[in-house]
């Protein structure tokens, strides 16, 4: 029997120690949590007792008026009603190896599947409301009673992420742990820690709870709501969905980052910096080698100045989809073969990065076509600042949170809860940009007036000197719901990617039918206008990205070439005089973007890619001149 369980807990380490060592569990529970694990043996309910609290000072009578104020707060804090207690006689050891404990968890979800399952999984309104202390009364769940949930349930949420899947599937998972769990407090001097922990197995995550002292009976079960933060400002806004404080003495001015971050930022994606060279010089009529592994290329690149080759050695272009790392070999060995990416080019292509280089633009708020954005690892309590002032001069406060580099509106999420915004900065790295309150609406006539993104593909020359083009052809998104600022989890309603979601319609209009329907809305604002501002935005960006030598800036490599894909809204502005502007606002600046559509209208696509980056050729290949 004893090799049995020696066996059990050797499979169990290989599956689950990684994971265990990461959340500091020490070794000497592992046997006993691989065996509770097994038999699921749930017995906290031997070792500790939930004790409802009545907070209520003798000497200070509560007054009403002074009530109502706190109510009023940004984030009212519910003072502790219940508390977790040790219960058992023997009080608890932490030496003991079996003094380890599993919770389950009440409720785990995505947050834009929250309200949907709220409003149809049996019981579970329910049980939400009465664990987070809102009152519900009935069977049937009502609207009123979800968005308190869908509010208050930051306070209690915690989260985990898989590190294996598909895109989607890696999106963070959220979870509520059951009574026992979401009843023990915060304290800065925790008695207990907790971890989440994925079961293999059982394919089922629990929560793992653990002594970091030995208690004796009476004693409190508290954990650290912000483990494993030093920083007493950041603890401070960590912990602000439980203790509301206002950070509005913290500066919400935000400088570009220390030349030491971008070098951090290089030695991070093991990129190799090129050595210099001159630029490579080739016949007039040259034919080019080309070696890819996109399939759209493959596909559609006819042009007779360029022939594949599955060599990769032989090969005068290098045309990946994966990113390029090794600038240093290649410059050295073959200097003369071209690459379709740019050292450094993420500065422009992951969004904290892109935030980060367009202060070079436009100072402390960042330029007028960039929507004001905060790096929520790195300037949380400048983010609360701002939201808090803005919050006081009773201005919009709705907000936009996006991982750093996932694409597709994955794991992003609309909101003006202050608590939701902060709690996401635990899932995965984010920025929190400003949501378009007032944008530039396309009237379609089956819905109503709705929002609409502008794809641009621009084609990136060289760096130093700047050269850089558009494509002729612009790509158009639409929102399937008529626009307004509510029903922020609308995803129909806010968001315009709508190809890969299944089931849901595709709005598609080509770029020459939708300039005469704009100019026909908007009599004032003729597209030839419109474009000038967000040429000039492009430029403007491409300018300051390439201002700085690498890693401060994209690396000026002669034998790169890139394109990308430009996602730009247009909102509303007001100009220095006085007159209302649509000013256009880039989104995303995105890697080998998805050129299925392109190819699919214009074959000539690639071809005219290739012309213009390739061959310096841009006669007749739909291209105009940036810079």
């Amino acid at each position: 029997m004893a090799g049995d369980g020696e066996e059990a807990l050797a499979a169990f380490v290989a599956l689950h120690g990684a994971a265990l060592r990461a959340s500091r569990v020490p070794t000497r529970y592992w046997e006993s949590l691989s065996r509770k694990l097994r038999g699921e043996v749930f017995d906290a309910g031997d070792y500790f007792g939930i004790m409802q609290v009545e907070e209520v000072d003798e000497e200070e009578e509560v007054d009403e008026e002074m009530e109502e104020q706190l109510k009023k707060k940004p984030n009212p804090g519910n003072g502790p009603c219940f508390k977790v207690i040790v219960t058992n006689e023997n009080g608890l050891q932490a030496s003991n190896p079996d003094s380890v404990f599993l919770i389950d968890h009440a409720w785990t979800y995505r947050v834009e599947h929250a309200r949907q399952q709220l409003r149809r999984v049996p019981g579970l309104l329910h049980r939400m409301a009465n664990l987070m202390g809102i009152a519900f009364h009935g069977e049937v769940p009502d609207e009123g009673s979800i968005e308190q949930v869908l509010q208050e349930m930051w306070k209690y949420n915690q989260t985990y992420q898989l590190s294996q899947g598909t895109a989607e599937e890696k999106v963070p998972v959220w979870y509520i742990m059951d009574e026992f769990g979401s009843r023990i407090q915060h304290s800065d001097q925790p008695s207990f820690a907790t971890a989440p922990l994925f079961y293999m197995p059982q394919q089922i995550a629990y929560t793992v709870l653990w002594p970091l002292r030995d208690l004796e009976t009476g004693d409190e079960v508290t954990r650290d709501y912000a483990y494993g933060e030093t920083d007493r400002l950041i603890r401070r806004c960590v912990l602000l969905p439980w203790v509301p404080t206002e950070v509005l003495d913290v500066s919400c001015f935000t400088p570009e980052p220390p030349d030491e971050h971008y070098q951090a930022i290089l030695a991070e994606n093991k990129e190799k910096l090129p050595a210099v060279i001159n630029p490579p010089v080739y016949a007039k009529d040259k034919v080019f080698k080309v070696f890819t592994d996109i399939q759209q290329v493959l596909s559609n690149l006819t042009h007779p100045r360029f022939v594949f080759t599955d060599n990769e050695g032989e090969a005068d272009i290098l045309y990946n989809f994966s990113h390029f790392k090794d600038y240093r070999k290649l410059s050295e060995e073959r200097p003369e073969v071209m690459v379709n990416q740019f050292p450094c080019e993420n500065l422009l292509t992951v969004k904290d990065c892109l935030a980060s280089i367009a202060r070079r633009a436009g100072g402390p708020d960042g330029p007028t076509w960039l929507p004001r954005t905060f790096n929520l690892q790195t300037e949380l309590p400048q983010f609360i600042s701002y939201f808090q002032q803005r919050d006081r001069r009773g201005e919009d406060n709705h907000w936009i949170c996006k991982p750093w580099n996932l694409a597709r509106s994955l794991d992003t999420h609309i909101t003006n809860n202050l608590n939701n915004i902060i709690r996401h900065r635990e899932s995965s790295p984010k920025v929190v940009c400003k949501y378009i309150e007032e944008p530039v609406l396309f009237e379609r006539e089956d819905v109503g007036p709705v929002k609409f993104d502008v794809r641009y593909v621009v084609l990136l020359r060289s760096a130093r000197p700047l050269r850089l083009y558009s494509y002729d052809v612009f790509w158009l998104r639409f929102s399937n719901r008529a626009f307004s600022l509510d029903d922020l989890d609308d995803y129909e309603k806010h968001f315009t990617v709508m190809n890969y979601a299944p089931g849901v319609t595709l709005k598609q209009v080509h770029c020459e039918d939708f300039i005469p329907l704009f100019e026909k809305q908007y009599p004032e604002y003729p597209w030839t206008t419109v474009q000038a501002s967000i040429f000039k935005a492009f430029a403007e960006l491409f300018q300051v990205a390439s201002s700085k030598p690498a890693p401060l800036g994209i690396c000026d490599y002669p034998s790169s070439r890139a394109i990308y894909a430009i996602d730009l809204m247009l909102k509303w502005d007001t100009s220095r005089d006085g007159k209302r502007i649509m000013q256009p606002q880039i989104l995303e600046v995105n890697f080998n973007p998805d050129c299925d559509r392109a190819c699919q209208y214009h074959p000539t696509f690639f071809n005219d890619v290739f012309s213009t980056l390739f061959l310096d050729e841009t006669d007749n290949c739909h291209v105009t001149r940036i810079v």
